[in-house]
């Protein structure tokens, strides 16, 4: 059986797989973010609360995907859980650094001049600086998830969701006669999903971030 004719006869359990794939990337994006941007918001003035924000995200990125998902088997067990935390946690780091750039980078006269015109400091936070900052938020968010599309094929080894499944199916039976179709199908489908969202991004860049202050 060619590539052509797997894909065909298994497409109704990849598009379910392709499904719980972005659905899992996606809600932890949204937990990330939220994190994240949180995060930088509470430490971004301070030096040295913005240094322990990133080193201690990027620690996390310092361990193996394989080996945390592992650890966190014991904790809660398979499936959903240990993939959520994995993912939550890998996809920190880069919005918690560009949150924390681009509210430093927001002009100090612009906030000066929200202060001058009675805005209190939780005003200016969401009407001022986070708008400004959005640009290199959204990058970080960007980032991310393009990590996250590969991190969460490793969620198969927990019996998590995703195409992770087919790869770690094909791997496997390597030999059998289907198994490069399993690997292919299922890494293929990753690089689709990952230039899909990354579209995704750059229209929801172009709707939200004004001309003038697109970078």
């Amino acid at each position: 059986m060619n590539f052509w004719e797997y894909v065909t006869n298994r497409h109704q359990q990849l598009l379910t797989d392709a499904f719980q794939h972005v659905s899992a990337v996606f809600q932890c994006m949204v937990i990330a973010t939220v994190l994240g941007v949180l995060i930088g918001v509470v430490s971004y003035r301070s030096g040295w609360g913005s240094s322990v924000a990133i080193t201690s995200t990027a620690t996390v990125l310092t361990i193996p995907s394989l080996a945390a998902i592992g650890l966190l088997i014991p904790l809660v067990g398979l499936g959903v859980a240990p993939t959520v935390i994995t993912l939550t946690l890998y996809g920190l780091l880069p919005v918690v650094r560009n949150a924390i750039v681009g509210l430093r980078g927001v002009d100090p006269a612009l906030v000066d001049a929200a202060k001058g015109i009675g805005m209190s400091r939780t005003a200016r936070l969401f009407k001022v600086e986070l708008p400004l900052a959005w640009p290199p938020i959204l990058t970080g968010i960007r980032v991310s998830t393009q990590m996250l599309m590969g991190i969460a094929a490793i969620a198969a080894y927990a019996s998590g969701p995703g195409l992770g499944n087919e790869i770690f199916r094909g791997i496997a039976s390597l030999g059998s006669a289907n198994a490069i179709n399993q690997v292919l199908a299922g890494t293929l489908g990753i690089v689709i999903l990952a230039l899909l969202f990354d579209a995704a991004y750059v229209l929801l860049g172009r709707l939200t971030i004004p001309r003038g202050i697109r970078v």
